[in-house]
């Protein structure tokens, strides 16, 4: 493991604002990785302490917070990779449960995929047992959301749909998967959506007054809100047809005191950072581009990293820009623009990330894996300056 200490400096002359500088502590906690597709952050053992988890291309790890000791619980669980991970406790009894998608084969819409649920050893450091469960083919993202009662359900979205071909044909089944009292039993499926084509990731939000968790979801055509009442799911669209819309690859949802944002990596695999605003409580969306130098975007992370009151955006591409860079980089809104500055400058091929507190000091921490630079790291949060 090895340290390096991180001062970002953001420029303060825009609209009269004040930016901040902020500073992270870069530690590497694996550099030989495969290619790091997925990353969760969740409390593996029970101990209270948020644990990094990985699935990779031929195993799934957990490292144990706070030494990041890595415990490999599952060799390759099918032919081809791994390719998702969703972790949280769904219980309630402090440990996380785990569930991974595999078989990876972008180009095979008929016949690819695999989804499992991993059931935990009393030594959860070993080898898991793993429960394979229905499956739609391209399966690619997955994540555990809960109901208005604080059940958890398993969503998992494929690339694209059965039979695809070029992004065309058959919309994407997205599903939600309804867990069983005893893991070895049937899963059932529910069908939240299927109008899109090339869905690249999803979302779980608190977005309106009830607990359930709504999901934004992106694809090709649009970024729908997805809303449970009881079994059954709505969506309304909220982008889609504004100028310059080609798809979304990544999409998080933020908050700022004008309203709540989102941010977007666009197209899938784009080069372009978007961020769609509206007014509080409006319903009409306007999109502007922030950055436009990416090359294979792949990662976008949001939180109130500087404790400013407002959230700011993390950013992760994976293939060399045209300065021959890869990295990851902080946005933050000044007025009516934002200025970004560099995290990890040309360290981190970012396939996946996470901006969490992992440390319980109160600042946002960001976890990255990166595919061709093989790395894990995390960036402590230092505070602003």
């Amino acid at each position: 493991m090895n340290y390096r200490l991180l001062s970002l400096a953001f420029s303060t002359a825009l609209s009269g604002a004040s930016l901040y500088a902020a500073q992270f502590k870069e530690q590497t906690i694996d550099d030989k990785i495969g290619i790091g597709y997925g990353l969760a952050i969740a409390d593996v053992n029970g101990d209270k302490k948020k644990d990094v988890l990985l699935v990779d291309a031929a195993e799934v790890a957990w490292y144990e917070n706070p030494t990041w000791q890595k415990h490999v619980i599952s060799g390759k669980l099918a032919e081809r990779d791994h390719v998702c991970i969703a972790a949280e406790d769904i219980d309630g009894d402090g440990k996380a449960e785990i569930a991974i998608g595999a078989q990876w084969n972008p180009g095979d819409t008929v016949n690819s995929g695999a989804v499992f649920y991993l059931v935990a050893p009393e030594d959860r450091t070993q080898q898991w047992k793993a429960v394979k469960l229905p499956h739609e083919p391209t399966v690619h993202r997955m994540w555990w959301t809960h109901d208005d009662s604080g059940k958890y359900s398993l969503i998992v979205a494929p690339l694209h749909g059965r039979g695809n071909k070029n992004g065309a044909g058959d919309g994407v089944k997205l599903l939600e998967y309804i867990v069983p009292a005893n893991p070895d039993d049937e899963w059932k499926t529910r069908l939240i959506e299927d109008t899109m084509h090339m869905t690249h990731n999803l979302d779980p939000v608190q977005w309106d007054t009830d607990r359930s968790q709504e999901i934004l979801y992106g694809g090709k055509e649009a970024i729908f809100l997805l809303d449970k009442k009881g079994d059954s799911w709505s969506k309304t669209k909220l982008a889609g047809d504004q100028t310059g819309f080609a798809g979304v690859g990544e999409l998080r949802l933020g908050k700022q005191k004008q309203g709540r944002f989102i941010a977007t990596i666009e197209p899938m695999h784009g080069t372009n950072v978007a961020v769609y605003t509206t007014a509080q409580g409006g319903d009409s969306w306007n999109r502007l581009v922030i950055d436009s130098s990416l090359n294979d975007g792949h990662a976008v992370g949001i939180g109130d990293l500087l404790q400013t009151g407002d959230d700011q955006v993390v950013i992760g591409w994976r293939g060399k820009n045209a300065d021959g860079k890869v990295g990851l980089k902080l946005f933050q809104r000044s007025g009516d623009k934002w200025e970004s500055s560099w995290v990890d400058d040309n360290g981190m091929a970012c396939e996946d990330l996470k901006v969490v507190d992992l440390n319980g000091d109160s600042w946002l921490d960001i976890i990255a894996a990166g595919r061709a630079t093989k790395n894990v790291k995390i960036y402590w949060n230092q505070g602003k300056r």
